[in-house]
């Protein structure tokens, strides 16, 4: 799909995945609003960005709020692509030291990760639905009219979850799952959905940890043995947009990591 002219929405803008996916949109042509939590740390990632950056402040929960930063990523071209890359890793055992895990952190969770997932997608989608569709194809292939891409992020949890990951598990096993579903009922609209599930990525919740730490954590990956690196999600996000057959499926990002039960 070309994105010259084009307008995108990326969920987790501020930083991370998001920011690095943003920047990848930006170079190939299209305009980004990136949508994140209120705070200086979008506007600062949309400044950084250039002039075809805007920040919009949401939950990606809130119908409202997620209804506006849509509105605002179509005043700026035809909405061709949305990314979730809005999320939070929570971790509590199913029962503790200090007993049953708390329910309201579990249900958090689900809101943020996969009814987040599901509202974004559905919003941008009805967006996407009225435009006059594309047509784009890989060199040498077929020409393919499209109006739309719609990129999820999972996690290799949703497979592999480890110990205390359960809410966390759920969640992006959710997103995985309602990925064909989501492609079945978006292909009359001409609109494609597909899944990324990261491994252990480079992000500003990983630099946080003791760097033992992280050491260990690259130490499990295969080949490469260090952290993913957000311009290599952002490039496989670019790869997708670009091919048409990519259509209802999870792929894993993750170096052939099989996460080990803790």
């Amino acid at each position: 799909m070309e994105l010259t002219g084009a307008s995108a929405l990326v969920t987790g803008g501020a930083s991370g995945l998001g920011r690095a996916t943003a920047r990848a949109l930006i170079e190939g042509g299209a305009a980004v609003v990136l949508v994140d939590l209120p705070g200086p740390r979008g506007e600062e990632a949309a400044a950084e960005l250039g002039d075809r950056a805007r920040f919009v402040a949401a939950d990606v929960a809130n119908e409202a709020e997620v209804q506006a930063a849509v509105e605002a990523a179509s005043a700026l071209g035809s909405l061709r692509v949305a990314v979730n890359c809005a999320g939070i890793a929570t971790g509590n055992r199913t029962v503790g030291r200090e007993g049953p895990a708390p329910l309201d952190v579990f249900e958090r969770t689900i809101r943020v990760n996969l009814i987040g997932t599901f509202n974004v997608a559905r919003l941008a989608a009805a967006a996407m639905a009225a435009t006059e569709p594309s047509t784009g194809s890989v060199p040498g292939g077929p020409e393919t009219p499209e109006r739309g891409v719609i990129v999820n992020t999972a996690s290799v949890a949703a497979f592999d979850g480890q110990i205390g990951q359960a809410a966390y598990s759920a969640s992006k096993g959710g997103v995985a799952a309602m990925t064909l579903p989501l492609a079945r009922d978006l292909s009359k609209l001409l609109i494609r959905v597909v899944t990324i599930a990261p491994g252990i990525f480079e992000t500003p919740m990983m630099a946080s940890m003791a760097q033992e730490v992280q050491d260990s954590l690259a130490a499990q990956i295969p080949h490469p043995s260090r952290f993913g690196s957000p311009a290599e999600y952002a490039a496989l996000v670019r790869s997708i947009i670009a091919n048409p057959m990519l259509n209802g499926e999870t792929i894993r990002l993750d170096g052939a990591i099989r996460m080990g039960p803790k």
